[in-house]
């Protein structure tokens, strides 16, 4: 059977408000507490292992490290998702970057995980100085890029919703549309890229937030729309990367302040429901697995081994 992946970005409530302006965020508010255990509950039924990308803030703090120890106690991996979730890491120096990387890595230790062998970037956000900098630290993976064309219209939908203008170039131009949709290595680095699959040929994304987006008009339109993906996917022979995060599953009363943020109006109940659907959908044509165990799978790895062997 063919291999698949499911990730998690466990993206965190002050989070989502810093990103969107709201100062509110300085105090840190966390919806860890009722969405890891929600979450947990849902890859225990499907059993799935899968990767769960952590931000280093969280993991320092106590209901972040009590998440990190859950996460590795059911058998996923801890990879990398950056300090302060700022997903203008684009603009870092090398010196800001190496210490993202860092931090990161110690807390995510010190919650008793080992150490991260996989990067996400924050609104998918990734450059060649970061990647040589994943390099050198050992990293295997990143999985920062997502290959659409909308970038642009999130950044425009964001503008318009959000409280800071500091987003001139978040999400991406539509360029992105010519990415890869499938794996590859950074040239020069030997570090492996597993892009966040979208939809084949039509290259729109079919993670959580445009599914949840489209069950608020219509469940079967969504339902219809990630079948058809699937099917592209298996027709292409794509092997897709799906993309998951906290708000998959969590219902605006919930998450206090995140009313902008795309199916905030669909109960967390309904989220659940088809959040099961959709991994068993998957489960159904495809052995899932977490972003590292795919990277491992796809032997690229053991050709990196080999080039450093060489």
């Amino acid at each position: 059977m063919r291999t698949a992946s499911v990730s998690l970005d466990l993206d965190n409530l002050w989070a989502y408000l810093k990103t969107h302006g709201n100062p509110d965020w300085e105090h840190r508010p966390s919806f860890l507490g009722t969405a890891v255990p929600r979450l947990l509950d849902v890859f225990g039924e499907h059993r799935l292992t899968t990767t769960v990308f952590v931000v280093g803030a969280d993991a320092a703090r106590d209901d972040g490290a009590q998440a990190v120890s859950d996460i590795v106690a059911a058998g996923h991996e801890v990879a990398n998702h950056s300090w302060g979730h700022e997903p203008w890491l684009h603009r870092y120096s090398p010196a800001e970057l190496e210490a993202e990387l860092v931090r990161t890595e110690d807390a995510i230790t010190a919650a008793g995980a080992p150490r991260p062998v996989g990067f996400r970037g924050p609104g998918y956000s990734v450059t060649p100085a970061l990647v040589e900098l994943l390099a050198a630290r050992g990293y295997r993976y990143d999985a920062s890029t997502l290959p659409t064309w909308i970038g642009p219209l999130a950044r425009a939908y964001h503008n318009r919703t959000a409280q800071t203008g500091d987003s001139d170039d978040l999400f991406g131009g539509f360029g992105k549309v010519l990415a890869p949709n499938t794996p590859y290595r950074w040239r020069g680095t030997g570090v492996v890229e597993l892009p966040v699959t979208t939809m084949p040929l039509a290259r729109v994304p079919i993670h959580g937030a445009y599914l949840l987006q489209l069950h608020q008009i219509s469940p079967r339109l969504a339902r219809g729309y990630f079948r058809t993906a699937l099917r592209l996917c298996l027709l292409t022979g794509t092997a897709p990367s799906l993309l998951l995060h906290p708000t998959d599953v969590l219902s605006g009363a919930e998450a206090p302040g995140m009313e902008f943020f795309p199916g905030m109006a669909v109960p967390g109940a309904q989220k659940a429901e088809l959040l099961g659907w959709v991994l068993s959908l998957l489960r159904r044509h495809f052995d899932v697995v977490g972003t590292g165990e795919h990277v491992e799978r796809l032997g690229l790895l053991r050709e990196r081994r080999t080039e450093l062997c060489g």
